[in-house]
């Protein structure tokens, strides 16, 4: 994909080190370098990637030009059912441990459990993980990478409960203007990505038109979530800069513009120095 500007965008939920995308790590990164993408955070599903993550981030951080690394390390609610107390202990090591650790996630609920035999109960699996996550993240005041899937109001009640104060990303938001101000007004941003290029999506493109654009932070959630034209096709972070085009003429604003004001978003959203980024 051809450009004629290169502003630095960053790619706020990418999951680099699965197979489809660290098969082939290196001609994805060049790719998403010379697509604009500089900053890219990956954010973990199971404690038992977590070193793995590490030492990825530790790789590409020895590669020339390639795109500066951040970490979310956390057990997503699909891994409910698996988890120990001991990983939460371990994770608040790392936390302490890993400069390239800025957040904690992905991590929330996702109530799509009708698979299940008893959805109930492994509803409540995922809220007693979610909300030790929380308590963790707030004692080491890291922001949090949030995954929703038909759970939405009960992920409010469970960051209002835990008085949860560090804010993040909404991972992945499709909504209303309603369900995407519930969020704002507890601090967290919206991951905006590949929804927003689907006209089928109209309750999301109408949203996204209209929010204010400090709510907002660019993702591709690479592998997963083909952007419109590219079904049935592994997404890559490359296609942010896509995203990025889409949302410019969803909101009618100049592209250059919402692409330094959504780097800025990313790096308050996950409390990264903006001298050091």
């Amino acid at each position: 994909m051809s450009t004629t500007y290169c502003y630095p965008l960053f790619d706020t939920h990418c999951h680099l080190d699965l197979p489809e995308l660290a098969g082939d790590l290196t001609r994805h990164w060049q790719a998403a370098k010379a697509a604009c993408v500089a900053a890219i955070l990956i954010p973990a599903t199971e404690a038992a990637r977590w070193p793995l993550l590490i030492e990825l981030a530790a790789l590409l951080r020895q590669q020339p030009a390639a795109p500066q690394i951040a970490l979310a390390l956390g057990i997503h609610p699909w891994w409910a059912e698996s988890w120990q107390p001991g990983q939460l202990e371990l994770l608040e090591m790392m936390l302490q441990q890993q400069p390239d650790v800025c957040a904690v996630g992905e991590i929330g609920l996702d109530f799509a459990t009708d698979w299940h035999d008893d959805p109930a109960a492994l509803q409540q699996q995922q809220l007693q993980l979610f909300r030790q996550q929380l308590d963790i993240a707030s004692s080491h005041q890291k922001p949090v990478i949030l995954h929703h899937r038909k759970s939405q109001p009960a992920l409010l009640a469970a960051l209002k409960a835990a008085r949860f104060q560090q804010g993040g990303i909404l991972h992945a938001f499709s909504g209303s203007q309603a369900q995407a101000h519930a969020f704002l007004d507890l601090g967290f941003k919206l991951g905006i990505g590949g929804t927003i290029t689907y006209q089928r999506a109209l309750k999301t493109r109408q949203t996204v038109s209209k929010l204010p654009i400090d709510a907002l932070v660019l993702e591709t959630d690479a592998p997963s979530i083909p952007l419109c034209g590219f079904q049935g096709q592994v997404n890559t972070p490359a296609q942010l800069l896509r995203v990025l085009q889409a949302l410019a003429t969803l909101r009618g604003e100049p592209v250059a513009e919402l692409a330094t004001l959504l780097w800025r978003n990313s790096l308050a959203a996950l409390r990264l120095d903006l001298l050091d980024w």
